[in-house]
């Protein structure tokens, strides 16, 4: 049993030609939802009457819009007013926002119908949605390995045909990293480009929402609903924003692709996904792409300057769940309020979460603010130098999206062998530009496990860039092959 049709916006044309109605479309995608989630456990939470009743409305022609009708997953870490938002955290388990955040409000005026939240690593501290604290997330292409993260339930929920598409959050390669181990196309959006309003912050400056979705249209057509300015969210851009599908099957002529020999690891890249990125250079040359050499020599700052830079901003943006203002409270007797605080998030953070919250506090307190945080600032400025000296060159930089395949749970218990799974995408957060990942290939192992090919592009390039992946995906495959489950 798979979804009656093959897309987001086939889905979308079908609902509006009458094809089908969205009520049957949605009782489809919760059925197949209340049969496979037990598995996959891609949802933290589901809506079955709240959807049907959206879907009647569409039916009536009540609700009209880009997405009318559609069965859609958010990851739960945006703020609805309906059912709880949890980041999959002890500490909101039961926390019931008073607004919703805006892309919700956009997805809802356009006509979507939300059926459910997706699992996350708790705030979404992680590559492996193992650091949930309410389930650990399975990957529809083998349920032995886990999907990716930190939007592993977002991946997961498509992946496996339980939505149509599915919001997540991205903050050193969360949605792009899932996206290329459950094989289907992920997109970071420049910072800036969609309203963080009511997204759950970990790292403030880093934090960006997107699509996950089957296809590069499908992807476009949810940028064209959820991409402009809101003037609730002070980071959002007053910058025009394009009709993303109008476009879209346009190739790109004369495409100069860049290719930094700083992404050539020697150590850590998996055999395989080497190859299969490899070959899709071999795709883009075929297309006439021009494929020129570009040099980042502060990439392999990266990882050390992200996993400073976000606990840092992490420290200062869970301060302020301490069993008083809201989330968990401890129901230990306590001698005081310092007691209460030191119980209460002792209780309700799991480890990821406490350690990025120490290594951030560390970072910021006196004595070590300048040779830490500081320092971590300005390397993050001659990263985005190295990018905007590399666009002068070429149009998007290629390179994979994840240095490994698919691994199973606990493979990766060390947390420095988990943060260096975010080689090939922390760079994009930190210099705030656009970054997607499509598939690529699979690996020849007994279950096939899929490989994500990245391209970067500069700030608010997303039509050129979902453009440029438009090419490679209608010269191959890789993104109509499904999970079978």
């Amino acid at each position: 049993m798979t979804l009656p049709f093959e897309t987001l916006v086939g889905a979308r044309d079908a609902v509006a030609e009458k094809k089908t109605s969205s009520v049957e479309l949605t009782k489809f995608v919760l059925d197949r939802i209340a049969k496979l989630d037990p598995t996959l456990r891609a949802f933290v939470t589901t809506y079955p009457e709240r959807a049907l009743k959206i879907a009647a409305e569409v039916d009536a022609g009540q609700r009209t819009g880009a997405l009318a009708g559609v069965p859609i997953a958010i990851k739960d870490n945006l703020c609805t007013t309906f059912g709880t938002t949890t980041c999959s955290s002890r500490m909101l388990q039961n926390f019931r926002a008073p607004y919703d955040a805006t892309v919700v409000q956009e997805l809802e005026a356009a006509g979507a119908v939300i059926v459910g939240k997706t699992n996350l690593d708790e705030f979404a501290m992680g590559s492996s949605t193992e650091n949930s604290a309410l389930m650990v997330t399975k990957n529809p292409w083998d349920t032995n390995c886990i999907p990716g993260g930190s939007s592993g339930g977002a991946a997961s929920a498509v992946a496996g045909q339980l939505a149509y598409a599915s919001l997540g959050s991205d903050t050193g390669g969360s949605i792009r990293q899932p996206a290329s181990m459950c094989g289907i196309v992920g997109l970071k959006p420049t910072y800036g480009r969609v309203s963080r309003y009511g997204l759950v912050a970990f790292a403030s400056s880093l934090d960006q929402i997107g699509p996950l979705t089957f296809d590069v249209a499908d992807t476009a057509l949810l940028m064209n609903v959820i991409s402009g300015h809101d003037g609730l969210d002070s980071t959002s851009a007053q910058i025009k924003v394009p009709d993303y599908l109008s476009q879209l099957e346009q190739p790109l002529t004369g495409l100069r692709i860049g290719i930094a020999k700083e992404y050539d690891l020697k150590e850590g890249l998996d055999p395989e996904v080497k190859k299969a990125v490899d070959q899709s250079i071999e795709v883009y040359k075929s297309l006439g792409a021009t494929v020129v050499d570009v040099t980042l020599p502060h990439t392999k700052y990266g990882i050390a300057a992200y996993y400073v830079i976000a606990p840092c901003e992490a420290s200062s943006n869970l301060a302020r769940y301490d069993g008083v203002h809201y989330g968990h409270r401890t129901k230990e007797p306590v001698k005081d309020i310092i007691e209460l605080f030191s119980k209460s998030r002792y209780e309700g953070f799991g480890d990821e979460v406490k350690r990025r919250i120490m290594i951030g506090t560390y970072a910021l307190s006196s004595g070590y603010y300048d040779a830490y945080y500081n320092r971590a600032l300005k390397i993050r400025t001659l990263i985005k130098q190295d990018f905007d000296r590399a666009f002068e060159q070429c149009d998007v930089v290629l390179c994979p999206t994840s240095p490994t395949l698919a691994f199973k749970p606990g493979d990766k218990s060390d947390p420095l062998a988990m943060y260096l799974c975010d080689v090939f995408t922390v760079t994009c957060n930190i210099a705030g530009i656009a970054g997607v990942s499509i598939p690529c290939g699979f690996s020849s192992s007994a279950k096939p496990l899929p490989i994500g090919l990245q391209l970067l592009g500069p700030a608010f390039s997303e039509e050129k860039l979902l453009r440029a992946a438009r090419m490679h995906e209608k010269a191959t495959s890789w993104h109509k092959q499904r999970a079978k489950l």
